[in-house]
């Protein structure tokens, strides 16, 4: 709990009394690798924040293929926000990719949350905000450069990352096949 704290300090300031019903809203739980928090045609009913471990959400294309549309580690939100606002059901999959530690903000909590601790509606906005400007930053990338290209960008930001995460997840994740970020990595050796 204390890392959620510490995150939300970040971008607003809440006094002892708004720490105390942010974390009343919040319901821990613990989920093995490959657990489902939402499967596609289901509602999102909650706000994920990462404590430990590492959560992706994707969508099911052609052939039963997976193409992840995104990840979340340590000190991340993840949610379908569009089933969450708008109460339908989801295009995507949540699933752990490793043991994960959560906390989870239900919908009717944070509707709670939001009346009680408006500061909370702003930070919630700020952290959206990055996290959309960091999703029109990866479609640029996709269309702008090679996948190589794509791969050491990555690399660069999150090295650590890249060492959590199967092959073919962060082939998926980039926009190319696993055998094609086979090549890269041999080319790099």
């Amino acid at each position: 709990m204390e890392r959620l704290l510490q995150h939300v300090q970040r971008f607003v300031e809440l006094n002892s009394e708004e720490q105390e019903l942010l974390l009343s809203c919040m319901r821990y739980e613990e989920v093995s690798k490959k657990t489902y928090l939402l499967k596609q045609g289901k509602i999102c009913t909650g706000r994920y924040f990462v404590i430990k471990g590492l959560l992706r959400q994707y969508i099911v294309g052609e052939n039963d293929a997976e193409q992840i549309t995104h990840f979340a580690l340590e000190n991340w939100w993840i949610a379908d926000y569009d089933s969450l606002e708008r109460r339908q059901p989801s295009e995507f999959c949540i699933q752990a990719v490793e043991l994960t530690e959560l906390l989870v903000l239900d919908k009717e909590k944070e509707d709670e949350l939001f009346r009680q601790v408006p500061k909370m509606e702003r930070y919630f906005r700020l952290v959206l905000q990055r996290s959309y400007a960091a999703s029109m930053m990866r479609i640029k990338y996709i269309f702008t450069t090679s996948g190589e290209e794509r791969y050491n960008h990555f690399n660069s930001l999150f090295p650590e990352f890249i060492q959590r995460i199967p092959q073919y997840m962060l082939a998926s994740y980039l926009g190319f096949s696993a055998e094609f970020l086979s090549k890269i990595r041999a080319k790099r050796s």
